[in-house]
């Protein structure tokens, strides 16, 4: 069956150059956004009923923009001044282009990985005398406190954010040719808000192993998948998948 429509479980990209609008256009077809979760950020008072104290901790580890926002918010909640000489491990550039958002880029000590959370650890571990706090979700990836016990760092985390489901009540007779996945919570959220769901033609791409093993528990197909060697972004399995079908 040819592919005519698109739902992306993400918000829209920001950047106009993003690679879903050129499917878009290459393709001729309709793609929108709707985010099936968002975050919450918890109160300074939840911080503290957690016993984080910012004064103890002379690193900071970032997994993701939100991770970002939310530190610097809970830190002006509670009156605490950055230190200059606070260390930031950013997971990925993307995340730490981010940070300048907060400090003078130039004048702060700033460790950036690749990718992966593994790919930043060995920065961590050359500082492995630092305090580190992780402010994340309330859903954290395992491999990230696994990784940093490994490690045999000081470390603590700590829920400064939280993973809700969107209300997706409005999409109740929407139907799409394709939805598109990025996390179990992804999957949760679609079925908190239609506990009914059949898939029969839709066809599902996800994005990551833990995202297809969500999908298959709730025994559905998974007919696009990413990352692959082949197709190592979501728009590329897209296209790569849409380019087949829509030519028969």
């Amino acid at each position: 069956m040819k592919v005519k429509t698109i739902l992306v479980s993400q918000p829209e990209p920001k950047i106009e150059n993003s690679p879903y609008f050129d499917l878009q256009e290459t393709l001729k077809v309709k793609i929108d956004f709707r985010p099936f979760i968002h975050v919450e950020g918890v109160t300074a008072k939840e911080i503290r009923q957690q016993k984080i104290d910012l004064e103890n901790y002379s690193a900071i580890i970032l997994t993701s923009r939100n991770s970002v926002d939310h530190f610097f918010r809970i830190a002006e909640e509670m009156r605490f001044k950055v230190p200059d000489t606070m260390k930031y491990f950013c997971q990925s550039e993307a995340v730490a282009y981010y940070l300048q958002k907060y400090v003078v880029y130039r004048k702060r000590k700033i460790y950036v990985g690749k990718r992966t959370f593994k790919e930043l650890s060995p920065l961590i571990k050359k500082y492995k005398d630092e305090k580190f706090l992780l402010p994340t979700t309330d859903k954290v990836k395992p491999e990230v406190p696994e990784t940093l016990d490994e490690l045999g760092v000081n470390w603590r985390q700590a829920t400064f954010y939280r993973t809700v489901i969107s209300d997706l009540s409005d999409l109740a007779n929407v139907y799409y040719d394709i939805l598109v996945f990025f996390s179990p919570s992804g999957i949760e959220s679609l079925f908190h808000n239609f506990p009914d769901f059949k898939q029969n033609n839709t066809r599902i791409a996800v994005f990551g192993n833990t995202t297809i093993k969500a999908v298959e528990e709730k025994g559905l197909r998974v007919d696009i998948a990413a990352p692959t060697p082949e197709t190592p972004s979501m728009t590329m399995a897209l296209k790569k998948y849409i380019e087949g079908v829509n030519k028969k």
